[in-house]
């Protein structure tokens, strides 16, 4: 997650505001009023987001290895 502003800044915009409105609700409930059912909502947000980066970090790696072997196909028709 060290690049993430630099690849998303909205999926870290996201997780900020999520984390401040847990914050929040947390300093409006308190701490005993549902901290589990809470606590639950912002690890899987967090975990959502970390999943969407990791996916499109890896749709980037496969676009960039398709465009590798798209331009040996051409170079090898060229070749020919």
């Amino acid at each position: 997650m060290r690049n993430i502003h630099r690849k998303d800044p909205w999926t870290l915009a996201v997780m900020i505001v999520t984390f401040i409105l847990f914050v929040g609700s947390r300093s409006t409930k308190g701490f005993t009023h549902d901290l589990l059912l809470e606590s639950g909502v912002f690890l899987i947000s967090v975990k959502l987001m970390i999943m969407a980066y990791k996916n499109r970090i890896s749709a980037d790696e496969i676009q960039n290895q398709l465009h590798e072997i798209r331009m040996m196909i051409e170079k090898q028709a060229k070749s020919n």
